[in-house]
This record gives structure tokens, sequence and C-alpha cells, in this order.
């Protein structure tokens, strides 16, 4: 009890200033997670000393905190429903798996593979490229559902086409964020306006759509994949993963740990049925209808009452709660499914009831992950580890500087933290006062620490994004992330020249 007494006094007295010690558990986490590629043990380690730190070097104390820490986390709600949706979708990833709707699914691609194979195979390898790229920017409702869908669904096809498991990762990881953050319909844009509206900002809705206009790097990180795709050209060590794939066949490096088993990605569909594409497509269509129906049911009574229906539905989908929303979207499509499957007589109640279990039980890695991501991020704010980042550049910032040093801080703290929405609720309340003393236009710098958020994400190996991507694309995380980072600092160098430029023209 003193141990948490000692952490939450330190924590609300303001006084849990660590200075350059803040930064240290994160970049623990990061420097282990790439030199031992064991994630679960680096973020363990970052987390525990961040809380040996907060409890003043006691080994005791420190390591009674960390427990501590780990149940915090379920306390908070928005926390716990995030995790259950972890687990619970995989659930549904094994329905549509058993009922032959991959199988069918990918049938239906065949078809179109089939006549561009007198083509050449390039061409197959390009449409199926692009599809993958179009269904993760389509289900931009929420970048969990865009990335596991992105992966488990075109797995097959990639492996089949043989294209390395680390291009399917790149190719959902940054199409689910990216897509998020420039459309502003969804869990996204209600936190990052409700950031605004804590500024004073009387226009928040405003002032996102015009930051649209200025988010540079989704625009080009969104870009860049199209090309890459399309002229099948590879920098870095994507490179290298597109050879050892053409010359060996192997789709992962030899030594690499997936973050899943291929079973649970795998088209294992029941004996003596007919693969039928409605079967996959139903459940997924469900999910997301459900999604835009339980952002709107829970943002309903958040908002005052419009004229128009459309008008109130409009800001309540902006107000809803995005973890409520992928929980029930979540858990309506499995019941859909298990009715679907059922009334087709392809299996009885109890085989319903063994595969949700058997589900849940494969992505209980990923449920642990996102506790653990949560938990690294929750010893950050205790510590002030972006406070601190965003503290030492704030007194030589000039103003032309403005735009590129806030995307560059952006990334930062998400690097060191894992999390675009830590950063957002941290450089909003840094770079939107700012912009009004050196007389900004606001739309710049909310653009340039929404898109920096998300370069830092992408770049970061204990983002819970990059993570979710490396499971549902069963890939080794550690090559995600180092296939990707090329990428990455490509359209976020191209991003910081563009803001650098504006902010010489626009000061």
């Amino acid at each position: 009890m003193s141990v948490l007494l000692f952490n939450v006094n330190h924590y609300f007295s303001g006084m849990n200033d660590f200075g350059w010690l803040s930064i240290l558990p994160p970049v623990l986490a990061i420097i282990l997670a790439l030199k031992t590629r064991m994630v679960y043990i680096s973020l363990v380690a970052g987390i525990w000393l961040g809380w040996l730190i907060i409890s003043d070097w006691n080994l005791l104390q420190g390591t009674i905190a960390t427990l501590e820490g780990f149940v915090t986390v379920f306390k908070n709600p928005s926390n716990t429903r995030t995790i259950m949706f972890s687990a619970m979708v995989g659930a549904l990833l094994i329905f549509i798996q058993y009922s032959g709707g991959v199988n069918g699914f990918i049938r239906l691609i065949d078809r179109v593979l089939q006549k561009l194979e007198k083509r050449g195979k390039g061409h197959s390898r390009v449409v199926v490229g692009l599809m993958a790229q179009l269904t993760g920017i389509m289900l931009f409702i929420e970048t969990s559902i865009s990335a596991l869908t992105v992966g488990t669904l075109y797995r097959p096809i990639f492996d089949r086409l043989k294209i390395p498991r680390e291009k399917l990762a790149y190719i959902a990881d940054s199409s689910s964020a990216p897509a998020a953050v420039l459309i502003p319909f969804n869990a996204w844009g209600a936190f990052i306006m409700g950031l605004l509206m804590a500024q004073g900002l009387e226009r928040p809705f405003s002032v996102l759509l015009s930051a649209m206009v200025f988010n540079y790097y989704p625009m080009i990180t969104i870009l860049i994949v199209s090309m890459v795709i399309i002229t099948r050209k590879d920098i870095g060590p994507m490179a290298g993963a597109e050879r050892r794939t053409r010359e060996t066949g192997k789709l992962l490096n030899d030594g690499a740990r997936p973050m899943v088993s291929d079973e649970i990605t795998s088209c294992k569909m029941k004996e003596g049925i007919t693969p039928r594409a409605f079967n996959m497509i139903i459940p997924l269509a469900t999910m997301v209808v459900m999604m835009i129906v339980s952002l709107a049911y829970t943002g309903w009574k958040e908002v005052e009452a419009y004229e128009g229906f459309m008008d109130h539905l409009a800001r309540a989908l902006g107000h809803g709660s995005g973890s409520s929303a992928v929980l029930y979207a979540v858990t309506t499509s499995i019941l859909v499914s298990g009715i679907l499957y059922r009334a087709q007589g392809l299996m009885k109640v109890r085989k319903i009831v063994e595969l949700i279990l058997k589900g849940i039980s494969e992505l209980m890695p990923l449920a642990l992950l996102m506790m653990l991501a949560f938990s690294i991020s929750h010893v950050c704010n205790t510590l002030g580890t972006g406070t601190y980042v965003a503290s030492i550049t704030e007194g030589w910032l000039s103003p032309s500087l403005l735009p590129a040093i806030v995307f560059i801080l952006s990334a930062f703290i998400a690097f060191s933290t894992g999390t675009s929405w830590g950063t957002f609720a941290i450089m909003l309340s840094i770079a939107v006062p700012m912009a009004r003393m050196h007389g900004y236009e606001t739309f710049l710098v909310v653009a340039a620490t929404m898109g920096g958020g998300v370069f830092g994400d992408h770049c970061s190996p204990i983002s819970d994004t990059t993570i979710i991507s490396s499971m549902a694309s069963a890939s080794d995380h550690i090559d995600h992330v180092r296939t990707q980072l090329p990428y990455a600092l490509l359209a976020g160098l191209l991003t910081a020249l563009i803001y650098l430029v504006l902010g010489y023209i626009m000061v």
C-alpha cells in the first residue's frame, strides 16, 4: 500500500520531474528489442526500470510497483476494452477460416489472378498488393481492425505469390494509421478534436479538416507504398527480404520469430464444405458497420441536439468511444458469424464455443503485448518522458522552424513512448499555444503534430500498431521494423523538408 501511495502522490503532486532519467525506460526497451528480438522481455525490462526510477531505486518497491502497474492497466476501461478486442478478434479470424470464407475469397481473387498470369506474374503481385493497400485504407474506422484484416486476409495470397511476410506487414502498417489520421470520422478524429477543444478552440472540427490538407506524412507514406507495389522497386532490408524469398522461397529470415503461429493465420477450413466468400465478407462487413453504429451510439448523448438527424449523427461519430466501438463491433460480428454458420449446418453450438475459446487462446500473446504497451506508456506518462523531451527544445525554438521542429519532436516522442495518441496529448498542449504566440495558423502545427506522431509510431518497435501489423502478418516483429524503417524515414525526411519550407513562407 505504501508503494501505491508513493506512486500516486508522486504522480499527482506535480513533482514527477525526473529529467533525463525519464527517457531511459523507453530507450532501454527499444535497444533490447532491436538487440535481442525478444519484445516481451524488452518491454518488461523498460517498465521495471521506469518504476525503479519512480521508487527512488528501491528494488523491492520498484518490483512491486511494476506488478501493480500491470494491474493498473485494467483499471482504465478503455485499455481493458482494447485488450479484450485484441483477444476476441482471434475468435472471428478462426471462424472465417473454418467456415471456408477465406478460401472462398481467395478463389475470387484467383480468378482475377489467372487472367493476369497471361500478362506476367508481376501483374498479379501488383494487383494483390494494391488490393491489400486499398483494403487497409477503406477500414480507416479503426487501425487495429485495418491491420488485422489486411494481414490475416492476404497472408495466404502473398505466400502463394512468394511475397515476403515483411512486405505484407509493411503494407498493413502503412495503410492503417495514415488512413485513420487523414480521415477524421473515427476515434482518432474524436480524440484530437477533444484535445483541440481543451486548448480553447471554438471550431475544432474545422481546424482538423484544414489540418488534413497539410498532413503530409500520411499522404507521402500512402504514395510511397503505392509506388513500391507498382514499380516493385525496394530499398534497404526490404530489398534483401524480396531477394531472399525470390532465391530461396523462404518467406521469413532464418531464426525469425513470428508474432503468432501460422495456425491462426492459415486457411484451416472444415473438410467437405464448399468455400464461400460471403462467409468472410458478411462477418467483416458486420464488424465495420457495427463500428460506425457503435461510435454513433456511444457519442449520441455526448453532443447537444442539432437541427437535422445527419448533423447530429456526424457530431456523435466524432464523440464516440473508439475502444467501446471496436469491442461491440467484434462481439456482434462473432454472434452474426455463429448464427450464419449454424444456419448453414457448418458447425453446432458446441463447436462454435470450442472455436471461440481456441481463437482467443491463439491471440493471448497479442493481448499480453497490448497490456505491456499500455503499461510502458503509463510509466512514460508518470515519468513525464514526453513533457521533458518537449521542454528541452521549447526555449530555443525559432518561429520559422516551428512546423518542422514540432513534426520532428512529435516523431521522437512517439518513437520513445510507442504511442501516437499520447504524443498528440503532449504536443498539442505545447504546439497550439506556441502557434498563437507567434501568429501561426493553428492547423499547420496540428497537422505537423499528427503526422509526426504517426511517423514516430511507424519507426518504434514498442508501438502497438506496429506490433499488431507484425502479428497479423505472421512476421518477425523486428524484421518488420527494420524493413519498414527506410520507407518511413524517407517519408519523414520529405515531410520535414516541406514543413521547413512552409515555415519560412507562412511565417
